[in-house]
């Protein structure tokens, strides 16, 4: 299967597997507590085994490139472990909780001096103006035609009465693509759930009323930073 995967994942193999690791460990009790699995180190193998599967599924969005392929890195890995737990019988609702708990413990472990630097970072007007030139390279017909399983999105600027201060609007997911081709619709919505820690952990409000996955047109992701008290 390891031969089927894209070179770019490839790089990013052994630290998407140390992520999914961790992420298992971290869940150990909530498995056998919550979704009552008793056979706990057959999960982890099964985990690890479908996680080769996503991988060799996992398309090429153009890399380094590509702001999106960090997060096919980064959030991939839950498919694989949401497909197994499904598989077991263990509702949906039980598995959103569990990856989004361990998800946020696995977030928290690094420093918050670190994670607040990457939230300054992506607010800031310099990554502002690379997701505005993103964002018009992913509506182009010869972008789409030469990565057509990435992400569409456009640039949001406020309006004179909006609170937040930039956002982005997903015409189309590569999440939802990937689930598609692959029958991972029920489990899609997880993933997105999985964005609200992210940002939150960073130091950034994420505001967002509606999804693709949950059928509306697009994606309307509203940036603003947390105001944290003292």
């Amino acid at each position: 299967m390891a031969e089927n995967i894209h070179p770019f994942y490839e790089t990013h193999r052994d630290a998407m597997e140390a992520a999914v690791r961790h992420r298992l460990d971290l869940a150990h009790t909530m498995l056998r507590e919550r979704a009552h699995l008793t056979d706990i180190n057959g999960i982890r193998r099964e985990v690890m085994d479908e996680l080769d599967i996503v991988l060799s599924q996992t398309p090429y969005v153009g890399g380094a490139a590509s702001r999106m392929s960090d997060v096919f890195v980064r959030l991939i890995g839950f498919m694989a472990t949401s497909r197994v737990l499904r598989r077991h019988g263990v509702p949906l609702p039980v598995i959103r909780d569990i990856e989004r708990e361990t998800y946020k413990a696995q977030l928290l472990t690094v420093p918050e001096t670190e994670r607040l630097a990457a939230g300054h970072q992506f607010m800031s007007p310099e990554n502002q103006t690379l997701l505005r030139e993103q964002a018009a390279t992913s509506v182009t017909e010869s972008h789409r035609q030469e990565f057509p399983d990435d992400f569409v999105y456009d640039f949001v600027a406020p309006g004179p009465n909006d609170t937040f201060e930039f956002g982005i609007n997903y015409k189309a997911c590569g999440f939802c693509k990937f689930a598609g081709r692959h029958g991972d619709e029920e489990i899609l919505p997880n993933i997105c759930g999985l964005d609200f820690d992210a940002y939150a952990t960073r130091g950034i409000h994420l505001e967002r009323t509606q999804t693709l996955a949950g059928g509306a047109s697009h994606c309307n992701f509203r940036f603003s930073r947390l105001h944290r008290d003292g």
